[in-house]
Protein backbone atom coordinates (compact mmCIF):
# COMPACT_ATOMS: atom_id res chain seq x y z
CA UNK A 1 0.00 0.00 0.00
CA UNK A 2 2.84 2.38 0.92
CA UNK A 3 4.06 1.77 -2.25
CA UNK A 4 0.93 2.54 -4.16
CA UNK A 5 0.82 5.88 -2.35
CA UNK A 6 4.51 6.97 -3.36
CA UNK A 7 3.44 6.30 -6.72
CA UNK A 8 0.77 8.39 -7.17
CA UNK A 9 1.83 10.88 -4.37
CA UNK A 10 5.67 11.04 -4.21
CA UNK A 11 7.90 10.33 -0.91
CA UNK A 12 6.60 14.24 0.19
CA UNK A 13 2.95 13.44 0.83
CA UNK A 14 3.29 9.44 1.24
CA UNK A 15 3.49 9.60 4.84
CA UNK A 16 0.40 11.53 5.34
CA UNK A 17 -2.02 9.47 3.23
CA UNK A 18 -0.26 6.04 4.52
CA UNK A 19 -1.42 7.95 7.99
CA UNK A 20 -4.62 9.29 7.39
CA UNK A 21 -5.11 5.86 5.55
CA UNK A 22 -4.43 3.85 8.95
CA UNK A 23 -6.64 6.39 10.77
CA UNK A 24 -9.47 5.71 8.59
CA UNK A 25 -8.61 1.55 9.05
CA UNK A 26 -8.64 1.89 12.86
CA UNK A 27 -12.08 3.69 12.58
CA UNK A 28 -13.16 0.73 10.28
CA UNK A 29 -11.67 -1.70 11.84
CA UNK A 30 -14.87 -3.81 11.89
CA UNK A 31 -15.60 -3.47 8.48
CA UNK A 32 -12.37 -4.55 6.89
CA UNK A 33 -12.47 -7.73 4.65
CA UNK A 34 -10.46 -10.33 5.08
CA UNK A 35 -8.05 -9.12 2.12
CA UNK A 36 -7.30 -6.00 3.78
CA UNK A 37 -4.69 -4.55 0.96
CA UNK A 38 -7.46 -3.98 -1.82
CA UNK A 39 -9.55 -2.32 0.97
CA UNK A 40 -6.29 -0.22 1.96
CA UNK A 41 -5.45 0.58 -1.14
CA UNK A 42 -9.19 2.18 -2.26
CA UNK A 43 -9.01 4.53 1.16
CA UNK A 44 -5.29 6.00 0.16
CA UNK A 45 -7.08 6.21 -3.43
CA UNK A 46 -9.69 8.10 -2.07
CA UNK A 47 -7.87 9.96 0.21
CA UNK A 48 -5.49 10.90 -2.92
CA UNK A 49 -8.53 12.10 -4.88
CA UNK A 50 -9.73 14.26 -2.29
CA UNK A 51 -6.33 15.74 -1.36
CA UNK A 52 -6.19 16.55 -5.04
CA UNK A 53 -9.32 17.97 -5.31
CA UNK A 54 -8.51 20.28 -2.56
CA UNK A 55 -4.84 21.16 -4.45
CA UNK A 56 -6.76 21.98 -7.64
CA UNK A 57 -9.50 23.90 -5.88
CA UNK A 58 -7.38 25.88 -4.09
CA UNK A 59 -5.21 26.75 -7.27
CA UNK A 60 -8.13 27.69 -9.47
CA UNK A 61 -9.28 30.31 -6.43
CA UNK A 62 -5.79 31.52 -6.82
CA UNK A 63 -5.79 32.23 -9.68
CA UNK A 64 -9.44 33.50 -9.88
CA UNK A 65 -8.36 36.42 -6.85
CA UNK A 66 -4.88 37.10 -9.08
CA UNK A 67 -7.57 37.69 -12.14
CA UNK A 68 -9.33 39.90 -10.03
CA UNK A 69 -6.22 42.12 -9.50
CA UNK A 70 -4.74 42.44 -13.15
CA UNK A 71 -4.80 45.42 -14.18
CA UNK A 72 -2.18 47.05 -15.77
CA UNK A 73 0.49 48.90 -14.87
CA UNK A 74 0.03 52.41 -15.18
CA UNK A 75 2.18 54.60 -12.74
CA UNK A 76 -0.91 56.70 -11.74
CA UNK A 77 -3.00 54.27 -10.09
CA UNK A 78 -5.01 55.11 -6.66
CA UNK A 79 -3.33 54.23 -3.96
CA UNK A 80 -6.60 52.13 -2.95
CA UNK A 81 -6.82 49.97 -5.81
CA UNK A 82 -2.44 49.08 -5.54
CA UNK A 83 -3.68 48.81 -2.00
CA UNK A 84 -6.36 46.32 -3.25
CA UNK A 85 -4.10 44.16 -5.76
CA UNK A 86 -1.59 43.04 -3.12
CA UNK A 87 -3.66 42.26 -0.69
CA UNK A 88 -5.80 40.03 -3.07
CA UNK A 89 -2.11 39.05 -4.46
CA UNK A 90 -1.21 38.14 -0.93
CA UNK A 91 -4.21 36.20 0.24
CA UNK A 92 -3.98 34.01 -2.63
CA UNK A 93 -0.46 33.07 -1.41
CA UNK A 94 -1.94 31.67 1.53
CA UNK A 95 -3.23 28.39 2.59
CA UNK A 96 -6.87 27.93 1.75
CA UNK A 97 -7.58 27.68 5.54
CA UNK A 98 -5.66 30.87 6.42
CA UNK A 99 -7.38 32.61 3.54
CA UNK A 100 -10.81 31.27 5.03
CA UNK A 101 -10.15 31.96 7.98
CA UNK A 102 -9.43 35.67 7.23
CA UNK A 103 -12.07 35.96 5.04
CA UNK A 104 -14.52 35.18 7.36
CA UNK A 105 -13.91 37.53 10.05
CA UNK A 106 -12.80 40.82 7.67
CA UNK A 107 -14.93 40.30 4.68
CA UNK A 108 -17.46 38.24 5.72
CA UNK A 109 -18.05 40.35 9.20
CA UNK A 110 -18.38 37.13 11.37
CA UNK A 111 -17.44 37.24 15.22
CA UNK A 112 -14.52 35.05 16.44
CA UNK A 113 -17.62 32.63 18.11
CA UNK A 114 -19.22 32.70 14.56
CA UNK A 115 -15.78 31.84 12.62
CA UNK A 116 -15.05 29.04 15.53
CA UNK A 117 -18.34 27.80 15.01
CA UNK A 118 -18.09 27.72 11.10
CA UNK A 119 -14.55 25.94 11.49
CA UNK A 120 -14.97 23.84 13.80
CA UNK A 121 -12.89 24.90 16.76
CA UNK A 122 -13.01 26.72 20.29
CA UNK A 123 -12.69 30.44 20.20
CA UNK A 124 -9.48 30.50 21.90
CA UNK A 125 -8.03 28.03 18.79
CA UNK A 126 -9.18 30.63 16.63
CA UNK A 127 -7.57 33.03 18.01
CA UNK A 128 -4.78 31.41 17.79
CA UNK A 129 -5.05 30.22 14.23
CA UNK A 130 -6.11 33.89 13.40
CA UNK A 131 -2.98 35.38 14.72
CA UNK A 132 -0.52 33.02 12.82
CA UNK A 133 -2.78 33.80 9.89
CA UNK A 134 -2.73 37.39 10.18
CA UNK A 135 1.61 36.77 10.29
CA UNK A 136 1.68 35.11 7.05
CA UNK A 137 -0.91 37.51 5.50
CA UNK A 138 1.93 40.38 6.67
CA UNK A 139 4.47 38.41 5.50
CA UNK A 140 2.71 37.27 1.90
CA UNK A 141 2.21 41.05 1.77
CA UNK A 142 5.86 42.27 2.44
CA UNK A 143 6.56 39.89 -0.76
CA UNK A 144 4.24 41.27 -2.76
CA UNK A 145 5.13 44.78 -1.83
CA UNK A 146 8.98 43.56 -2.34
CA UNK A 147 8.43 41.96 -5.97
CA UNK A 148 6.05 45.21 -6.71
CA UNK A 149 8.69 47.26 -6.04
CA UNK A 150 11.12 45.29 -8.54
CA UNK A 151 9.28 45.78 -11.25
CA UNK A 152 8.60 48.92 -10.89
CA UNK A 153 12.33 49.33 -10.82
CA UNK A 154 12.97 47.12 -13.73
CA UNK A 155 10.53 49.32 -16.18
CA UNK A 156 12.41 52.89 -15.42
Amino acid sequence: MVSYVVSHAGRQFADDVVSETFVVAWRSIERIPADELPWLIGVARNLLRKRYERAARQASLAVEMRAWIAVEDVDDIADGVTQRWAVLDALARLSESDRELLTLIAWHGLSNAQAARVIGCSVATLLVKLHRARNRLANAMSTVEQSTALTRMEHR
